[in-house]
């Protein structure tokens, strides 16, 4: 009892949580008693002060609050529900009580009296008007709990609780109320007996319709207008006694409200009809048809015709729900077709389109319908397409036909049965979009037609879709002029067929397609044949993802290459031919790649070796006159492939590759490896990384890279020395590689191994720290290998930092130190942004390992030393670099990463707009484009006041225009680049800033009109206009 007092003084002194929480803990625990803590609340309770008296009733029902439910046996449940709805009557208390009810709600020893004296307690003294929304928000919240936890009792109450309860919530406005009131009006509305009172039920939920709310900016409870709109409508469709009061209110807000008004009434109807049953939906019907059709047929927007025809099919959906599959269907669904029917006897008015629509929705409903509808409209438009009259009118009639077709699918799909609609017009459906096949002007039409017959389940049997095939194939075939236009559809229609019965297109498409390929490239001069196979070729692309296909198309396309034979004065057009072979893989291999097809790993053994004898055998018997051209852009699209197939490969499957690879570019083993048609000289000693070995052997390079970098990090790399092959590889692209190209490759594979195999090679990277950069980049004195050295040192130093390596900057900063040497330094400038450019080696899909955000921490480390050293004036030579480094680090890393910099970057930008090499001015301009563009997405609004574009607004103009001027800047990319950041410019700076500038940039821009190239001149047309149209 003293605690109890302690506590109880403690708190109306000064009131903190952890009194109400002792004192609830004690309770539960048994330390303290209920009557303990009322008898020390007694002065309090019964205080002449109305600050006192509150307090001790909020102490006591926040003690109930805090106390577990099980802890009050009836009697003493009883005693404070009297106690609590008596101080409902005194306005100092009323608050505190309203908290304790609340609270006494969850109490399980809770007989249904006693929810009844809380009830009519609450419905006699509390005014809603009176309190606060939090205040009231608590009403709601007793309420909800007592509709959760004592239904019956509530429902006992009859009429009398449901006419306390509409008193009591009439005119609350707050969302957060309106939320609970929503849903307690739900389960009033479907629980209780609300036949004596479901108008006053309506009348107090209806009046918030629609709902007009939003919410304020940075609302912090969340509640949106559309939690609103669907608490409201889940109230609305909670009893079919509200129906002949809603539906001529719907109607109204149809016929008068605005489009989003009108959007959300159409919703709401939606999942209003269902509940309010099919007698109402049945009376309504003309009316809410009329309305309806007025939103199909003169639409407001596409959103509310989509609304209106949603509303369409629930309106007859609920209307013949019952009816059975025989049914004779009568009423609205017949009127409505007849009338829809009669609009398509015009089928190339405006009208048609909607009435179309009307029936495809009326499909989607119920069976009888669905039947009813097809058998009207089917015979009709056929009707319609074999009227001789009607011949101008044939496309429009296939094109209703075929939104017709694809609806009855869909029914179909959906339906429980596996009745098909369109199956008793299957043949007549298939001539007409045949016929219409053959002409120009239907050919789209029916190509669409025939897709929706094709996905139809069950429609047509296998003869059928063959005969399909043949028809289409006609259209691709190309002997029809006239139907050039529709061969991209006819490709879409046969490429569906493939993915469901690929063996038509196997023993009818391809043998067509494959026919126009010819055996020999055509001469250099017939350009009629080149183009006849290259659309061939696009056409199998585009049909042979499908496995077996696929399977087809490598081995016909493989025999091919094989059997070319590149004539010796011209061996040109050869190699176009066999590139477009091999791209045309690539192409579709790519895709199968992208999708994760698993057959593409048994490519392994039927196409790499193929690809390898292919190149091999051109560079190593090249006088045998078979297969293709020893040619690096053939070799490349081929290396391509082996990228693809190998790194689709598990690493179990790639480890026996790998051997095998290596055994032939290390061990000259080439015979293991190059297994094919064409025949490998005996004699054939390969060694492509020799010093000696010949330039077309080096090219043959291209392909080991592209297998080596698409490994996964756990295969071996089948040699003794891994650190030593690796500075091999460095050494032989630095000093014998013959091109670009070649180095190239060598860097990747060094790429691609130090990224892969880190943690093994501290024995590598230690001595190319030191004695490589010493040697090579730092004191030697052949110009052209040093450059190499430094490309080389890029791609290692990008491997580590790719993969998050603790020595990646460390490899970086190296770069820093020859800045001011006349001869590298630009070069090495160079390679800092290099080092960050995204690449295509190491990527997921070659298996590399990538650390998140590996591009923004390097700029976060290296952007800073960037800018001191571009803004430090001491060496001019070293100063320069700094700002080719800085031209290609910005181009080379997304915006985000140096946003925050940009104030300080902006002048040193416009200083590298001055740099003498044009590809790094393309860079920089690039970059700002890239940044200005980006603010014209976000709002122009917006971005003008206060960017820091606009504080050098006049330098950018000067600048631009300097690098647009043909006189000034030969290389085409840059004055392309400049027009455009000039055309950007009015849309992101205010014109009281740029308008001193207008009359020059007018007057300059004349002579970019007269530039020699084309592009030039129509971005200087745009760049004008935008500065024309530039006003305040």
């Amino acid at each position: 009892m003293e605690v109890a007092k302690r506590y109880v003084r403690t708190w109306v002194a000064s009131p903190q949580d952890r009194e109400i929480e002792d004192t609830a803990s004690g309770i539960a625990n048994g330390e303290l008693k209920l009557v303990h803590v009322v008898k020390a609340l007694g002065e309090y309770l019964t205080s002449e002060e109305d600050n006192l008296r509150n307090k001790g009733v909020e102490f006591l029902a926040s003690v109930v609050g805090k106390c577990p439910p099980d802890k009050f046996n009836h009697q003493s449940a009883k005693v404070l529900v009297a106690f609590f709805t008596s101080k409902l009557e005194d306005t100092e208390t009323i608050i505190p009580a309203l908290k304790g009810i609340l609270a006494l709600t969850h109490v399980s020893s809770l007989i249904p009296d006693d929810i009844v004296d809380i009830c009519v307690a609450i419905f006699a003294h509390v005014k809603m008007q009176a309190l606060v929304q939090v205040q009231r928000y608590t009403v709601f919240s007793i309420f909800d709990s007592l509709i959760a936890l004592h239904r019956n009792a509530l429902k006992s109450m009859g009429d009398r609780f449901l006419s306390g309860y509409i008193a009591l919530v009439d005119g609350e406005k707050d969302p957060r109320n309106l939320m609970l009131a929503f849903a307690i009006a739900r389960v009033l509305a479907v629980e209780f007996d609300i036949s004596a009172k479901f108008e006053d039920l309506f009348n107090v939920t209806f009046c918030y319709f629609p709902i007009t709310f939003r919410p304020p900016p940075g609302d912090p409870y969340g509640i949106t207008a559309d939690d609103l709109k669907k608490a409201l409508r889940s109230s609305l469709s909670g009893s079919p006694l509200f129906g002949n009061l809603a539906i001529p209110l719907f109607l109204d807000k149809i016929n008068a409200g605005s489009p989003a008004t009108k959007r959300d009434t159409l919703q709401t109807l939606s999942v209003c009809l269902p509940v309010y049953g099919s007698g109402i939906a049945r009376n309504s019907a003309r009316k809410l048809w009329s309305s309806l059709k007025l939103e199909i047929f003169q639409p407001t927007d596409p959103e509310t015709e989509q609304e209106a025809l949603n509303t369409t099919q629930v309106l007859i959906k609920t209307i013949y729900q019952d009816n059975t599959v025989d049914a004779e269907i009568d009423g609205l669904a017949k009127d409505a077709c007849e009338e829809c029917i009669q609009i398509l006897k015009e089928p190339e008015k405006s009208q048609a389109k909607p009435a179309i629509k009307v029936l495809c929705a009326f499909m989607s409903t119920t069976p009888s319908v669905s039947r009813y509808t097809v058998s009207h409209v089917v015979p009709h438009l056929i009707e319609l397409f074999v009227n001789p009259d009607e011949l101008p009118n044939r496309g429009p009639v296939l094109t209703l036909l075929s939104s017709v077709i694809a609806a009855a699918r869909d029914s179909t799909s959906k339906a429980a049965d596996t009745e098909i609609f369109l199956l008793p017009f299957k043949d007549e459906v298939l001539g007409i979009l045949i016929t219409g096949l053959t002409a120009r002007s239907s050919s789209l039409s029916a190509i669409e037609g025939l897709g929706g017959v094709i996905t139809t389940p069950g429609l047509l049997d296998d003869e059928e879709v063959g005969f399909v095939v043949q028809k289409v194939n006609e259209v691709i075939s190309g002997q029809n002029e006239e139907l050039a236009g529709a061969s991209e559809a006819a490709l879409d229609l046969l490429k569906t067929i493939s993915t469901k019965t690929p063996s038509h297109i196997a023993q009818i498409t391809l043998p067509l397609l494959f026919s126009v390929l010819p055996d020999q490239a055509p001469a250099r001069d017939d350009a009629t044949s080149r183009e006849r196979y290259l659309a061939a070729l696009a056409a199998l692309a585009h049909l042979c993802e499908h496995p077996d296909l696929f399977e087809t198309l490598v081995v016909r396309l493989s025999v091919r290459l094989s059997l070319l034979r590149p004539p010796a004065a011209d061996p040109e057009p050869t190699a176009a031919y066999a590139h477009a072979l091999l791209s045309t893989l690539a192409g579709v291999l790519a895709r199968k790649v992208a999708r994760g097809d698993t057959d593409v790993q048994k490519y392994i053994e039927r196409l790499v070796p193929r690809l390898f004898n292919l190149t091999a055998h051109a560079v190593l018997a090249p006088a045998d006159g078979e297969g293709v051209p020893a040619d690096p852009r053939i070799i490349g699209v081929a290396a391509r492939l082996v990228n693809l197939v190998v790194q689709s490969l598990p690493a179990s499957k790639q480890e026996p590759f790998a051997s095998t690879l290596f055994a032939a570019y290390m061990k000259g083993e080439i015979g293991v490896l190059a297994v094919g048609d064409l025949k490998l000289p005996a004699d054939t000693n390969f060694a492509p990384f020799e010093p000696t070995a010949s330039e077309g052997q080096a090219n043959l390079v291209v392909l080991f890279s592209e297998a080596v970098v698409a490994l996964h990090p756990e295969v071996k790399v089948p040699v003794d020395d891994l650190g030593q092959f690796l500075i091999h590889l460095l050494n032989w692209s630095i000093r014998h590689a013959h091109t670009d190209a070649q180095r190239e490759c060598a860097w990747h594979v060094v790429a691609a191994v130090v990224n892969k195999r880190a943690p093994d090679l501290d024995s590598f990277l230690a001595p190319i720290y030191q004695r490589f950069w010493l040697d090579q980049i730092a004191t030697a004195h052949d110009h052209a290998a040093r450059r190499h050295a430094i490309s080389a040192w890029a791609w290692i130093s990008r491997a580590l930092l790719v993969r998050g390596h603790r020595e990646s900057l460390t490899f970086v900063n190296r770069l820093f130190e020859i800045f001011n040497d006349a001869e590298v330094g630009w070069d090495a400038a160079r390679a800092i942004g290099q080092i960050g450019a995204a690449d295509k080696v190491l990527t997921k899909p070659n298996h590399a390992v990538i650390k998140i955000l590996h591009a923004q921490k390097y700029a976060n480390n290296v952007l800073p030393k960037i800018i001191d050293g571009a803004q430090d004036p001491g060496v001019p030579q070293r100063q320069t670099a700094y700002l080719v480094a800085l031209a290609a680090l910005i181009k080379a890393i997304p915006k985000q990463a140096y946003a925050h910099e940009l104030p300080t970057l902006m002048p040193l930008l416009l200083r590298g707009l001055s740099l003498p090499d044009p590809a790094l001015r393309a860079g920089v301009i690039d970059t700002l484009l890239a940044a200005a563009q980006a603010d014209v997405d976000a709002g122009a609004k917006t971005v003008k006041d206060g960017n820091v574009v606009a504080e050098h607004a006049a330098s950018l103009t000067g600048v631009m225009l300097r690098n647009s001027a043909a006189a000034e800047m030969p290389d085409i990319r840059v004055r392309v680049s400049a027009l455009k950041y000039l055309a950007v410019l009015p849309k992101i700076v205010r014109y009281d800033v740029l308008h001193p500038q207008k009359a020059t940039v007018l007057r300059e821009l004349t002579k970019a009109l007269d530039d020699p190239k084309r592009a030039v001149r129509k971005e200087a047309v745009d760049a004008r206009t935008s500065w024309f149209t530039y006003s305040g």
